[in-house]
């Protein structure tokens, strides 16, 4: 089978134990920095926390795994610090770039496989989400496992090995929807390239058992009225033929050109630059894998941001296959390719987490913090706890995603009761579906908005207000009013209540 060095007669030396060490050190540096990490938890994680507080096989917007994970690391430290939110982001980082070592080796050889896992372990997506809690970190382990064991299956059945590619593909679904974006690419592969098909039992081996896996979150959806489902259409903008539609043909390359920030440039130039040479037919089979394993995903992302919405980081289920990809052009180019790969990503790799430390001292030109949409959240729910102190009412309500997100994590384990702004119809947020306002609540309540309320055409009695002078709400206002609990209800429910 044709591999990446039959025309390179001096493939770069590492060895896999300074590659490790390398992956190691990095590592070390994130969970260091991460310790005296000043940035509060953005809204997604502030939410995920909640939901490892609420283990269900759903939730709103995401399936349970990071919430299940979240929940394990808050038990193993005793904690819920933002510290222990966050440190399994480092820790599956790290796993994934030491299996992507194993996985290049079966790929694009030995002598490239080294440098596969520094250069995941050093990406600008991974440094970043190193230092923050999300999906995609979780499941980029479960699906390099996941390839891994396809690759192996490529060259020979295994009952074990099906059962580990399904029980790794339900967990990455079980993470995130995203991994459905690989299918299609699995599936030309497979019909296009003889070796990289697997037996039909094996096939329906992984079938049965992701099935398994995945079972328990799809029942969920169909007993919450598939509230996940319509969440990821309607953020997707998947609602073709009403006013949410849209085509914008700019967006497409827009998202093509965040890629070379989340992975950096040069291995995203490798990547479409091995697509290329898969058009022009000199590509081997396991390179062409690699391709389809890779380069679909990013096409469909990209057409999708053309007639719906995609942010920069949905393509990054393609980044397992992708970053092999890029390493195996790198190592038939000449050396100072990957070395500048290599200081361009680490570079970024060692400022992110500082950044995180010096969140409060950073300032851009224009006086906002660099690390803006990290701080301040923490400042405003402290705010409207000193309110409701001071007006002895123990309750609050927002509307606010973001706010509420802060409120339920800065506020846990105070005597405070928090709820969403009720409404009508699908609600639109986490908080909504599962701690909107009930009917039945007595006494005044505390309402938490960026705008003046009012009630039966009236404002309300505002009794805090707070010009914040930095973080993420900086320039805004946040206003703390008292308010009878019908005010805030929709019209419907404030007549069933009189």
């Amino acid at each position: 089978m044709k591999n990446f060095f039959s025309s390179h007669p001096r493939p770069i030396a590492l060895s896999v134990k300074a590659a490790v060490a390398i992956i190691l050190t990095f590592t070390l540096w994130r969970i260091v920095l991460l310790w005296v990490n000043q940035t509060d938890l953005f809204v997604d994680e502030a939410q995920y926390w909640l939901w490892g507080q609420n283990p269900d096989f759903g939730y709103y917007s995401k399936p349970p795994m990071i919430g299940w994970i979240i929940r394990l690391s808050n038990m193993i430290g005793h904690s819920d610090s933002t510290f222990w939110v966050r440190l399994p982001a480092p820790l599956f980082h790290m796993a994934t770039a030491l299996l992507m070592i194993p996985l290049a080796a079966r790929t694009i050889g030995r002598d490239a496989a080294p440098w596969a896992g520094v250069t995941f372990v050093t990406l600008p997506a991974v440094s970043l989400s190193s230092v923050l809690m999300s999906t995609d970190t979780i499941q980029l382990t479960f699906l390099t496992v996941a390839i891994m064991l396809f690759v192996r299956l490529t060259k020979g059945a295994s009952a074990l090995a099906a059962i580990g590619l399904g029980l790794s593909l339900g967990l990455a679904f079980m993470t995130k929807y995203s991994v459905l974006f690989l299918l299609p690419g699995v599936f030309i592969a497979m019909l296009t390239i003889r070796s990289a098909r697997i037996s039909w039992r094996d096939t329906g081996i992984a079938a049965v058992i992701g099935g398994i896996v995945v079972a328990p979150n799809l029942w969920w959806n169909v007993t919450h009225g598939a509230v996940t489902v319509r969440h990821t259409e309607s953020i997707a903008n998947w609602n073709v033929g009403t006013h949410k539609a849209h085509l914008d043909i700019l967006d497409g390359p827009g998202f093509l050109a965040a890629q070379f920030g989340v992975v950096g440039p040069i291995v995203f130039a490798m990547i479409l630059w091995a697509g290329w040479r898969m058009i022009r037919g000199r590509s081997g089979d396991r390179e062409k894998l690699l391709v389809w394993l890779s380069l679909p995903c990013i096409l469909l992302i990209t057409v999708q941001a053309i007639f719906g919405d995609a942010n920069a980081n949905w393509g990054v289920p393609a980044y397992v296959a992708g970053t092999v990809l890029a390493c195996g052009v790198m190592m038939i180019l000449p050396w100072w390719v990957l070395r500048t790969s290599l200081v361009i990503n680490a570079v970024v790799a060692v400022v992110i987490p500082l950044l995180t430390v010096f969140a409060y001292a950073l300032k851009l030109p224009n006086g906002d913090l660099v690390m803006k949409r990290y701080v301040g959240r923490a400042a405003v729910s402290e705010f409207i706890a000193e309110t409701a102190k001071k007006e002895k009412i123990g309750v609050i309500v927002a509307g606010d995603r973001g706010m509420l997100a802060d409120l339920f994590y800065t506020l846990r384990g105070r005597p405070l009761t928090i709820y969403a702004k009720p409404r009508d119809g699908f609600p639109e947020s986490y908080y909504e579906q599962t701690f909107s306002m009930p009917e039945a609540i007595g006494g005044p309540v505390l309402y938490a908005s960026l705008a003046v309320a009012t009630c039966e055409g009236v404002p309300a009695e505002v009794v805090g207000r707070w010009a914040v002078p930095y973080g993420y709400r900086r320039g805004q206002t946040v206003y703390v009013q008292k308010m009878t609990p019908n005010c805030l209800v929709p019209a419907t429910q404030a007549v069933a209540m009189k």
